[in-house]
């Protein structure tokens, strides 16, 4: 899944926020969540309007970002 399918970024909804595509939800909100101790399914149920799918595939996303090598190389030389 395209990270175009999972966000939207867009000045005219809640300033440029990254949310949720087809929603007002934005992505920070899931990893407060997180942090929180709250379970996917607890975000779900707070903000039904964004599927379980995109919560997960979010998650993916991120995990494969920070995995990267470049980003690793990319820390290392800013260390």
């Amino acid at each position: 899944m395209k990270l175009s399918e999972i966000i939207t970024i867009d000045k005219e909804i809640l300033g440029g926020t990254p949310v949720f595509k087809n929603t007002r939800v934005p992505v920070q909100s899931l990893f407060w969540h997180i942090e929180s101790g709250i379970s996917i399914d607890g975000f779900i149920e707070d903000f039904p309007s964004v599927t379980k799918e995109q919560a997960i595939q979010l998650l993916t996303f991120s995990e494969k970002i920070f995995t990267t090598p470049e980003l690793i190389r990319l820390y290392e030389s800013a260390a």
